[in-house]
């Protein structure tokens, strides 16, 4: 049986020399690939209490989706601003050359749910730190932060520090 990792392609120097990008695409292409994806992050929420899944845009909502409908709970979808219809709350973090904005609808999360929140990299953690400063001021409590991936050399656990984290890959570099 083939791991997970298996399915993930690695791109050397993509964008720019240096970089190795790990393609999530092959993942969800090939639907052993898709179908193990799916069953490791469940497994990862064994035990977890939670009310609702949220997801960054746009591939958090790609594995968030199927993990709040195995689990028979709502999902929360958190855009690029400007791409929600009704009022929304907003969070501002850094890239490496600039800032993104995030937003998610104002009455998407109630005062005490349990979150947990899904994407599919964990890279500097700048995105996912947004999305739970987001969660928390509606009055949500984050239970758990998820990823498919996480790029363990540029430190974005560091970002996300005090909250439960976890990742189905760790790659050890950028």
């Amino acid at each position: 049986m083939r791991k997970l990792e298996d399915y993930v392609k690695s791109i050397p120097d993509f964008p720019k020399p240096g970089i190795i990008f790990r393609d999530v695409t092959s993942v969800l292409q090939d639907p052993e690939g898709l179908k193990l994806s799916i069953h490791e992050l469940m497994k990862r929420l064994e035990g977890t209490e939670f009310d609702v899944v949220a997801g960054a845009e746009a591939r958090g909502f790609l594995f968030g989706m199927p993990l709040a409908y195995n689990k028979s709970k709502g999902f929360v979808p958190i855009r690029k601003k400007g791409k929600l219809p009704r009022e929304t709350i907003s969070e501002e973090y850094d890239l490496e050359y600039g800032t993104e904005t995030i937003e998610m609808h104002k009455d998407a999360i109630f005062p005490g749910q349990r979150v947990v929140l899904v994407d599919d990299l964990l890279a500097t953690g700048g995105t996912a730190a947004a999305a739970i400063k987001m969660i928390e001021r509606l009055g949500g409590k984050v239970v758990k932060v998820l990823f498919l991936m996480e790029l363990a050399g540029l430190e974005g656990r560091k970002e996300l520090e005090g909250y439960d984290v976890d990742s189905v890959i760790v790659y050890p570099g950028k």
